[in-house]
């Protein structure tokens, strides 16, 4: 019985690391549009400061890929939300150009840190996709309420940076609850652990799900990146009332996410992928031709509804590639890499080609890597059901999910592969005469 409370512990402490990584790139369109109001930017260099913040919390991913289980994921965890605390903090009491990009630099690499831990222990869970959707629903609260505050605190570049300072410092309890570098993480693997130095399995479907996913990012924070600047210029509304809309659509979004957790795996993986990267090909094309509020609203909230369902699929089907987690921290990477780019793509894109030719580049984009990543979670679905999650996603629909889902190829006879010998035991011959001479035949008179 303790261990279930351990469990569920360990399973809140991801998802609140989790949360707290997310945080910036979905609070983006606030950071970098303070930015150029408060540090007198222009629309391009205050995108490329954000997308230097999301440059580092890439970085951090890529350089603690398979490493996360050597340092500790509490120590890990730790050393992130103090890069946060100090980058964003430092970040948010400067005025100095140089010294605010320092700070967002250190505070992204936070970020990426305790994102890096959050997705390498979920994939470790028995239903990864469950605690992404966890995740995803309390960044997506936590974004939206941001949303609804930060207009009415005032203006300037500080008040963003300082909420993500403050996430930072609210999570680090939480942190204890982690698992610390035990002899397991030291290259000591337990009978049902994968060995530390094994192949990386998928690569093919991994590589291509990664490159996808960058695109993917790309596309979609380089609309987000520009979205309130085309609320305030293009549709012509008030921060505040950008700020609404911006919170009606994150809490779209808790909807959306609600209901890919209560869906589960009835649809497998292929179809929300790739028919909501379709959908969400159309709403970018809604959102950045939005000429008032209807349109604007009706945009952005479209989008922000299906947006994280389809990125809960994402990561589920990363995590299920490989459960040691180094495909769930590589290609959620590629993705920060992608959204990285996503301000300053979208920044250059809107001044050449203005919003609506933007949003056109971008729905383009998003179809061309449907097709690739549909493809990947029909024929490299990772990690079948396991008995659990069918009792937990809702009995027959998941149990026939379960039973067709392939089988891990490391399960599997591999062709080729030399066949284990089978030691004899012998056994004496007065043990196998005595055991014959308990045995007789059953007679009327034996039933006493």
């Amino acid at each position: 019985m303790p261990s279930r409370p351990r469990a569920r512990g360990a399973l809140a402490a991801l998802v609140a690391l989790f949360s707290a990584g997310y945080l910036a790139p979905y609070l983006l369109p606030t950071v970098v549009g303070r930015l150029a109001a408060g540090l007198g930017l222009g629309p391009s260099q205050a995108g490329l400061v954000g997308s230097v913040l999301l440059l580092g919390s890439a970085s951090a991913g890529f350089t603690l890929a398979a490493r996360v289980e050597r340092i500790g994921p509490r120590r890990a965890a730790r050393l992130g939300l103090l890069a946060m605390a100090l980058g964003y903090g430092s970040a948010a009491a400067t005025g100095s150009l140089p010294l605010v990009v320092a700070g967002v630099v250190l505070g992204g690499f936070g970020s990426g840190t305790a994102t890096a831990v959050a997705a390498s222990g979920i994939a470790g869970r028995p239903d990864p996709q469950r605690a992404s959707t966890l995740g995803l629903l309390s960044v997506s609260a936590t974004a939206g309420a941001l949303y609804l505050t930060l207009p009415r605190l005032g203006g300037g570049h500080s008040l963003p940076l300082l909420a993500l300072a403050g996430a930072a410092l609210l999570v680090w309890p939480v942190t204890g609850r982690l698992p610390g570098a035990t002899r397991a993480y030291r290259g000591a693997p337990g009978p049902h652990t994968p060995a530390a130095g094994g192949p990386l399995p998928y690569r093919r479907a991994g590589a291509v799900l990664a490159g996808c996913l960058l695109c993917w990012s790309l596309a979609q924070n380089a609309l987000w990146g520009v979205s309130g600047r085309i609320g305030t210029g293009q549709a012509g509304l008030s921060e505040v009332t950008v700020g609404a809309v911006f919170a009606l659509a994150l809490g779209a979004g808790l909807t959306g996410v609600t209901a890919a957790g209560a869906l589960g795996s009835r649809l497998g993986r292929a179809v929300p992928i790739g028919a909501g990267t379709v959908l969400i090909a159309g709403c970018v094309l809604l959102s950045s031709a939005a000429g008032g509020l209807a349109s604007f609203a009706t945009g952005e909230i479209l989008w922000n509804a299906v947006y994280p369902v389809v990125l809960s699929y994402l990561l589920g089907l990363a995590a299920s590639l490989d459960p040691r987690g180094r495909w769930a921290v590589l290609v959620g990477s590629a993705s920060s890499l992608g959204t990285a780019c996503g301000p300053l793509v979208g920044s250059v894109l809107s001044e050449a080609a203005g919003y609506p030719g933007m949003g056109a580049v971008l729905a383009g984009l998003l179809l061309l890597v449907a097709a690739p990543m549909t493809a990947v979670a029909r024929h490299a679905s990772g990690r079948p059901l396991v008995p659990g999650s069918v009792r937990r996603r809702g009995g027959a629909p998941a149990a026939v999910v379960a039973g067709t889902t392939p089988t891990t190829t490391a399960l599997l006879p591999q062709v080729g592969a030399p066949e284990q010998e089978i030691a004899p035991i012998p056994a004496p011959a007065t043990a196998a005469r005595r055991a014959r001479s308990a045995f007789r035949l059953a007679r009327p008179s034996d039933r006493g």
